[in-house]
């Protein structure tokens, strides 16, 4: 199941749209930002209902 987020790039602190897929339950990976390109790491947290419950960002340095 995939969705569409908007992330804040907490590097620059510009807004893009992103897809993620919900089917994989909760996980981390690492995405470029779309304005910026530097490296954000992101943080999905879904339920066992396959529902978004949380998203984070950091930096790489955090």
């Amino acid at each position: 199941m995939t969705d569409v987020l908007v992330i804040r790039c907490p590097y620059c602190g510009e807004s893009y749209e992103t897809a993620v897929d919900l089917s994989g339950g909760s996980q981390s990976y690492v995405e470029d930002c779309a304005v910026c390109c530097r490296p954000i790491e992101i943080a999905l947290r879904v339920g066992d209902d396959g529902e978004l419950l949380g998203v984070s960002t950091r930096t790489d340095r955090d």
